[in-house]
């Protein structure tokens, strides 16, 4: 019991230095976007370069595919999800990380969103403190924190072997870049805007996984 206990301190030293230095990347992209340093510079440069036209159904297709960063649909999917999990293996932690996870996406990102208040390239200008909700980008965080707590339910629960949970990693990364590519050929969001929503996104995720693994539920334990 005591090698166990070490090694799930070991584990959750290592993940909180990870969220650590996750938090850390958020927090320089966000002084970048404040002070308007040479991040939004490049910005502006993306910004800048034709974008490929989309219509008819391959614009569809492209607005279902930023949709996997909508708050609506993430959420309602990993509360889904974590509901039937809860109640097929009967306990409540699976949907307690479910809402924790979204509780700390909608307070952080809803509160820097709020304090910022920048534009959104579509407006043509950058500007801050003018009622926009463009910094950081909701789908990006969305899509690394939910679709991630997502997988991680399913390979704790699911008992999946590492391959498995490898693809399934696979599956998140794939997800939030391809979110990102699509807000960028939209212009919805500056690139800072989701750089900075996978830094926030991905610490969170870091540290809510490294809580359930530090403070393991009963049936984890059996």
């Amino acid at each position: 019991m005591k090698d166990v206990d070490q090694n799930r301190r070991r584990q959750m030293d290592r993940a909180l230095r990870w969220a650590f230095l996750l938090f850390a990347g958020f927090i320089f992209v966000t002084q970048q976007v404040y002070t308007y340093g040479p991040l939004v510079s490049y910005d502006k440069k993306i910004n800048s370069q034709p974008k490929p036209q989309f219509e008819g159904w391959a614009g569809f297709i492209l607005r279902r595919l930023d949709d996997l960063g909508l708050r609506g649909l993430t959420a309602t999917v990993l509360l889904l999800a974590a509901a039937f999990i809860a109640y097929k293996f009967r306990t409540w932690r699976p949907l307690n990380l479910a809402l924790l996870s979204l509780l700390s996406l909608n307070l952080i990102v809803g509160s820097v969103k709020i304090l910022l208040g920048r534009t959104k390239p579509r407006d043509g200008f950058d500007l801050l403190h003018a009622g926009g909700m463009s910094y950081p980008s909701g789908h990006a965080t969305n899509a690394v924190l939910s679709w991630g707590i997502l997988a991680y339910l399913i390979y704790r629960y699911a008992k999946v072997d590492r391959y498995q949970g490898r693809l399934a990693s696979a599956g998140v990364v794939l997800i939030s870049l391809t979110v990102c590519v699509v807000s960028l050929i939209r212009q919805t969001h500056w690139f800072s805007d989701l750089l900075g929503g996978l830094f926030v996104g991905s610490a969170l995720l870091v540290t809510i996984i490294a809580i359930d693994r530090f403070v393991p539920s009963k049936s984890q334990l059996h």
